[in-house]
């Protein structure tokens, strides 16, 4: 189905540009959200009218649109969730789990303007593009841990794939291992040192 782009529209095209779109997307998206009319010759004239009125909305709405994408770029949300000792999450973090990140740090976004490709499922940290406006758009950091102290860390750039624990076990174990290879290491005094023996 042909359809008038009455906004710009991401991976489709320009306001005004006439494009070939499936039946289903034109009915269910482009036209139920007055994005697009069906391209008939009534239409098209009927655009030629509305241009100007068109692009001067747009000017306005593209205006205010970068005052509030100022506010959001750069922002770092962190979202608390638990999960395994692997870093995978007992769940995943969805659209609505940021805007509602969004919402609670005062930012009013809706769902269909966070693009995020699919849900996250391991901890760490994913840049997600924030759509205010057609032809604005700001870029956020999702910080996803345990803890607030591993959010911290994760945003330090730590490796937190293996846990603290794990990590002070290591450490004790080189050390112990360490002492005991080191001839010159002072033992206990309870210690006997092994007796030699000779072969006859």
């Amino acid at each position: 189905m042909e359809v008038i782009l009455l906004e710009r529209v991401a991976k489709l095209g320009q306001m005004g540009e006439i494009v070939n779109v499936k039946s289903g997307f034109a009915r269910n998206f482009l036209l139920k959200r007055n994005k697009a009319l069906r391209a008939t010759k009534e239409n098209r004239e009927k655009y030629e009218g509305m241009r100007a009125d068109l692009e001067a909305r747009n000017l306005v709405a593209k205006s205010e649109a970068s005052k509030a994408a100022e506010k959001i770029n750069g922002r770092d949300i962190v979202l608390i969730r638990q999960a395994s000792e692997s870093g995978q999450l007992f769940g995943s973090v969805t659209v609505r789990d940021i805007v509602e990140a969004l919402a609670a740090d005062g930012v009013a976004v809706s769902r269909p303007q966070v693009w995020l490709d699919a849900p996250i499922k391991v901890i760490g940290q994913k840049k997600v593009t924030i759509a205010v406006h057609p032809e604005v758009e700001a870029g956020i950091t999702v910080t996803i841990a345990r803890s607030a102290d591993e959010a911290e860390r994760i945003k330090r750039g730590e490796d937190i794939s293996t846990r603290q624990e794990d990590q002070d076990a290591a450490a004790e174990a080189i050390a112990a291992a360490g002492e005991f290879f080191d001839p010159e290491a002072q033992h206990d005094e309870g210690e006997e040192a092994p007796a030699e023996t000779t072969e006859k």
